[in-house]
C-alpha cells in the first residue's frame, strides 16, 4: 500500500505542477482544503476513491494513470491532449495564412505587371479564410464555432460582392444576408442525437 500511496503522491504533484496550479487553486477546484492537497502530495494521506476519480477527471487522465508509476519525463495524457490541441490551432492558422499569402501574391503581381490595383483580393481572402477554418473546424472543432464561421462567411461573401460591384451601388445585396443569417441561427440550434 505504501508504494501506491507514494506513486499517487508523485503523480498528483506532477500533474498539479504541469497544470501550473498552486495547492490552494487545486483545492478550490476540488472543494477541499489546501492542507488536504498537501497531505496527498506528500503521501501522508490518500484521498477517497471518489476524490481520486474527481482528480482523474479534472486532469483528463484515468484513475489507473494516477496510481501507476511513470518513466521520468513521460508526458501525461492531459499534456498530450494540450499539445495536440495546440498543434491543431497552429495547423489551422498556417492554412489561413496560406490564403493571405496567395492574396498578397495575386495583388502584387497584378499591380506590378498589369498595373491593376486589385485590392479586392484581400477582401476575398476573408471568405476564403472562413472556408478553410470551416473545413478544419469540421474535422476537429466545435459545432457552435462552425455557426459563427458560416455567419462570417455569408456576410463576407456579400461584402465582397458589394465591393466588387461598388460602382453599381448594389447595397441591396445585404438583404440576401438576412434570411441566410436566420437560417444559420436555426441550423446552429438543431439538436444532435445521442450516439
Amino acid at each position: 500500500m505504501a508504494e501506491i500511496k507514494d506513486i499517487l503522491a508523485k503523480n498528483l504533484l506532477e500533474l498539479r505542477k504541469a497544470a501550473s496550479l498552486t495547492q490552494l487553486e487545486l483545492a478550490e477546484k476540488l472543494n477541499y482544503s489546501d492542507k488536504s492537497v498537501s497531505k496527498w502530495e506528500h503521501g501522508d494521506a490518500v484521498p477517497d476513491i471518489e476524490v481520486i476519480a474527481s482528480i482523474a477527471n479534472f486532469y483528463s487522465v484515468s484513475v489507473d494513470y494516477l496510481i501507476t508509476e511513470h518513466k521520468e519525463g513521460e508526458i501525461s495524457p492531459a499534456e498530450q491532449q494540450r499539445k495536440f490541441d495546440s498543434n491543431k490551432l497552429v495547423i489551422t492558422l498556417l492554412s489561413v495564412s496560406a490564403v493571405w499569402i496567395v492574396s498578397t501574391i495575386v495583388y502584387v503581381q497584378l499591380l506590378l505587371w498589369a498595373k491593376i490595383n486589385y485590392w479586392q483580393a484581400f477582401v476575398w481572402s476573408v471568405p476564403a479564410s472562413c472556408i478553410v477554418m470551416i473545413v478544419f473546424n469540421a474535422i476537429w472543432g466545435r459545432r457552435r464555432f462552425s455557426a459563427v464561421l458560416v455567419s462570417v462567411l455569408v456576410w463576407s461573401i456579400i461584402t465582397g460582392l458589394y465591393l466588387q460591384t461598388l460602382k453599381y451601388n448594389m447595397w441591396v445585396l445585404y438583404f440576401i444576408g438576412i434570411p441566410l443569417q436566420i437560417s444559420v441561427i436555426l441550423w446552429s440550434r438543431l439538436g444532435r442525437g445521442k450516439k
